[in-house]
């Protein structure tokens, strides 16, 4: 058999390697052969300076985040490598094609730019205006190559020569900038000329000291100036190198940008468009002398994951005028981005964008909103057609309002553009149901509205923070869709810099005013725990060992600080807790006042996260750790059933979010009340008419608690349910997101009352993650789905569903059909991994790789049969015992 690299190599996270931030990363491959194949060894060839270094051959079977094999990268040094594999049969494959890395400013001594800023006096508590930055230079030989090093307190978007720099948006991103400012290399070498050159700036707010937050928000969070950083560095043929920077040198002046902020929007003045401004000979004499700051160069870092970009153009579904001439558009989803249109109209001509995610009496509703404007202006200056989006701000909308168009809108004159964080689209899930194929494309849509640079929980009002809890139930259905590791990876070192001295966890990440509610910061179950559960998803599905050393002090530290809180008796019976979050039973004006007992909620997390961090020691061999967080989870877990079971079998709290935390944590003891949680809590779904009873604490583990129980049947009842509060209801009112609310929307179509109503917020479809390993059968037995677990369990009367998955080592899918009594399923197994595979009836396999294909009688579930069938023991590979019916949450 002969392999062949189906993938030239990644380095550490990235599609992109060009200004990697590491000298030694990390080599990823992927390899296709007949199935059956293994890899015993590979061998790495790596050019640099016209020097080609062979690692010779290394016998491993590893090809994800293998070790750098060679000296490391010196800043700027670029390397271009190639693979090839060898199998355990004794095969060879060709090499790789070549796959290049080069590495960024490694050194804080590399940097020579300075931050600069305009120099004119401003009110700091007002809106300001932002300026253009400019700076002209002179190209006296040949080009080699060229390489721009750029970031901003603020946003920026750079042109050179009148052409843009890249194609990401709001850069440099959110991090905690005193700590972790980002910035990236571009490579310009095309935009670059012998002779002279002109380079410029739009600036704007963003993050950085534009207004964000609660209660009208606070402006100047990390600083009052707007400034540009910038390295540009040209290599020439003759070897010399001639930079760039941002200094005193540079001039300012203000541009067509009026105003620009995240929640209120853009106003772009084309009348005062200073035509040639980043172009060379531009006649800049009427503008300013920079101010120059102070950045501590150690502080920048190169990105871990891709930038926001544009991924989508979305035109309207219906454009309907009003009697007063505005015009009313619907887009038919609810999505992130902003409108770009195309227009030409007399000089002074104002057009107005609002945006809205529902209508109500015809008209676009705001009131969710809250305090952000949400409206885009646009001043014509009479010179002919343009077309126009705004540069530093996003919206979440479905539905927007124009006005003052000049002449009759048509319905190509006006496209949205969906904008996030460019990760690799990885998962996909699709059954016999539309209306269940409806919901998963709303958890879709959630996540890419709300993956802009950070996790947020919300894309449209005066919010958008990255909240821990919201987060840490949904990674495990964000790993599945997306590749969010890089991503993710660099939010979670923010959340280690905001960790404070004693262990507590932020309710978000960066940290901004929160009112009463939010600061002083105060540990709380659900959301802390962030810092232990996220790490360790992100490990079993991308089987990266670094992120869980990176976290470890931040996740053990967390811990040893509940445990310091709990006591001697073992339980976090005190201070303030969310809960159940939004439990639909809680009141529009108190979320947190759940059926479920909040310190229930936060001793069973304490356990299971307790449990969680003894495994994380396992892997990173510390073994100490490992034993003593283990005993204090069992210890946890004895006082969770005195305090908190019933002698009769009984929680405590007689809801479903009590049973569901027990189950799914393994916190029940081992006699008939285990017998007796499992029936209650099926029970108490089907009192409540198999209606959700769930919050943010009790949701994401329901499905997969029933499913243990045995009562899978009744999980798929649940998920199928139409009437308020399900989640298919959601999806018949026309719900094309995850709401915040089960009944963000009221059953008479008006929107919810309460002030916290956002209709994309992806914490409730967390759900999705069960139907990718229920349903669809999918699911990670060892890292990064080295050994996968195929095991479809049917139900709800769903007669097909398949579920496919881009893991580390390529494509991992499972097809099942339900026809006149027979269960088929298809699955592929990718090269360099095997898998698990359970059916309907009880046979258990063990595959290779490659496609395989399986037919049992098809066998409905019984409530409340906690068994599968016997297995069929002629099956290959050796017998396999009996098993309860698996959720295959890994590693648990």
């Amino acid at each position: 058999m002969t392999a062949q690299i189906s993938r030239t190599i990644r380095f550490e996270h990235l599609r992109d390697a060009l200004g990697i931030g590491t000298p030694s990363p990390r080599l990823s491959w992927q390899t296709q052969a007949e199935a059956g194949w293994t890899q015993a060894a590979y061998e790495v060839e790596v050019e640099r300076a016209g020097q080609v270094e062979l690692s010779g051959r290394i016998e491993s079977p590893e090809q994800v985040l293998v070790p750098w094999p060679t000296h490391p990268l010196n800043s700027r040094e670029r390397a271009s490598l190639r693979v090839r594999v060898f199998g355990a049969d004794g095969s060879a494959s060709d090499w790789s094609s070549p796959s290049e890395v080069e590495a960024g400013l490694l050194n804080a001594s590399d940097w020579t730019a300075r931050p600069v800023s305009a120099a004119w006096d401003e009110d700091s508590d007002s809106d300001r205006r932002p300026p253009l930055v400019r700076s002209e230079f002179s190209v006296t030989a040949p080009i080699a190559r060229a390489r721009l090093y750029v970031s901003a307190h603020g946003l920026h978007e750079t042109e050179i020569n009148g052409r843009r720099v890249g194609d990401d948006i709001l850069s440099p991103g959110w991090t905690v900038y005193g700590s972790r400012l980002r910035y990236y290399t571009h490579d310009v070498t095309d935009l670059v000329h012998a002779g002279q050159n002109a380079i410029g700036a739009y600036l704007a707010d963003g993050w950085y000291r534009g207004r964000i937050g609660f209660n009208g928000g606070a402006r100047n969070l990390y600083g009052e100036d707007l400034s540009f950083i910038a390295q540009l560095e040209i290599d020439r043929v003759d070897g010399t190198r001639q930079t760039i920077v941002t200094d005193a040198g540079w001039k300012a002046s203000f541009g067509p940008l009026l105003f620009s902020g995240l929640y209120d929007g853009e106003h772009y003045d084309a009348t005062q468009e200073q035509s040639g401004w980043s172009q060379p000979e531009f006649d800049d004499v009427g503008w300013t002398r920079v101010a120059v700051g102070e950045r501590d160069p150690g502080t920048l870092v190169a990105p871990e994951g891709p930038p926001v970009r544009c991924t989508e153009v979305v035109p309207p579904v219906s454009v309907a005028r009003t009697a007063d001439g505005r015009y009313l558009l619907d887009f038919g989803q609810n999505l992130v981005g902003r409108l770009s249109v195309r227009a030409d109209g007399p000089n002074g001509t104002t057009i107005r964008l609002r945006h809205a995610e529902v209508m109500q009496d015809g008209e676009l509703y705001t009131r969710p909103l809250r305090q952000a404007a949400a409206t885009d202006v646009l001043v014509l200056n009479g010179e002919g057609p343009r077309e126009w989006e705004p540069r530093f701000t996003i919206h979440g909308f479905r539905y927007a309002e124009i006005s003052g168009w000049p002449g009759e809108l048509k319905g190509d004159d006006v496209v949205a553009r969906v904008y996030h964080s460019d990760m690799e689209r990885t998962g996909w899930f699709e059954t016999s149901d539309p209306l269940v194929n409806r919901l998963h494309d709303n958890v879709l849509w959630s996540m890419r509205g709300n993956f802009v640079d950070i996790p947020t929980d919300c894309p449209q009002r005066d919010e958008r923070l990255g909240w821990t809890g919201d987060l840490q139930v949904f990674a495990p259905t964000a790993s599945f869709l997306y590749d969010v590791s890089g991503m993710l990876s660099s939010w979670l070192k923010d959340v280690a810099v905001e960790q404070l001295e004693d262990g507590t966890v932020p309710w978000y990440v960066p940290v901004i005013p929160g009112g009463d509610h939010w600061t002083p910061i105060q540990p709380g179950a659900v959301w802390g725990d962030v810092a232990v559960l996220t790490p360790w998803t992100l490990f079993e599905r991308f089987g990266d060992t670094q992120i869980l050393e990176n976290q470890y002090h931040s996740a053990k530290a967390w811990v040893e600080l509940i445990d310091r809180l709990a006591g001697p008796d073992h339980l976090w019976n005190e201070g303030f807790q969310l809960g159940d979050w939004l439990d639909p039973a809680a009141p529009p004006h108190d979320p947190a006042d759940a059926l479920t007992d909040r310190h229930l909620v936060a001793t069973a997390y304490f356990a299971h996260s307790s449990q969680r961090l003894s495994q994380i020691a396992d892997v990173l061999g510390r073994g100490n750790d490992a034993d003593r967080f283990r005993a204090l989870a069992d210890d946890i877990r004895e006082a969770f059933i005195a305090a908190y079971v019933e002698p009769s079998g009984r929680m405590s709290s007689d809801a479903q979010t009590a049973y569901a935390l027990a189950i799914s944590f393994g916190l029940l003891p081992t006699d008939e009340r285990k017998q007796v949680a499992h029936h209650r809590l099926a029970e108490l779904v089907s009192e409540a008419g198999n209606r959700i009873a769930t919050g943010f604490a009790g949701t994401p583990v329901i499905s997969d608690a029933l499913t243990i129980a045995g009562e899978t049947e009744t999980a798929y009842s649940l998920l199928l349910e139409r009437e308020c509060p399900s989640w298919l209801y959601t999806v018949l009112q026309g719900g094309t997101t995850i709401w915040e609310r089960w009944d963000s929307l009221l059953p008479d179509g008006s929107v919810n009352p309460g002030e916290m109503t956002s209709f994309n917020h992806y914490a409730l479809g967390a759900v999705a993650d069960w139907m990718h390993r229920v349903v669809g059968g999918l699911s990670a037995v060892e890292p990064g789905y080295r050994r996968a677990r195929i095991q479809p369990q049917p139900g709800g009367g769903l007669t097909s569903a398949s579920a496919r998955h881009l893991t580390p080592y390529g494509e991992l899918s499972s097809a099942w059909v339900i026809d006149e009594g027979t269960f088929t399923l298809n699955l592929t197994v990718p090269t360099g991994t095997s898998a698990e595979v359970a059916l309907p009836d009880g046979t258990e396999r063990l595959v290779s790789s490659g496609s395989h294909r399986f037919s049992c009688a098809s066998i409905a579930p019984r409530p409340g049969d906690s068994r599968l069938p016997p297995r069929d023991r002629s099956a290959e590979n050796g017998s396999v015992e009996p098993r309860m019916p698996t959720v295959a949450r890994p590693f648990s």
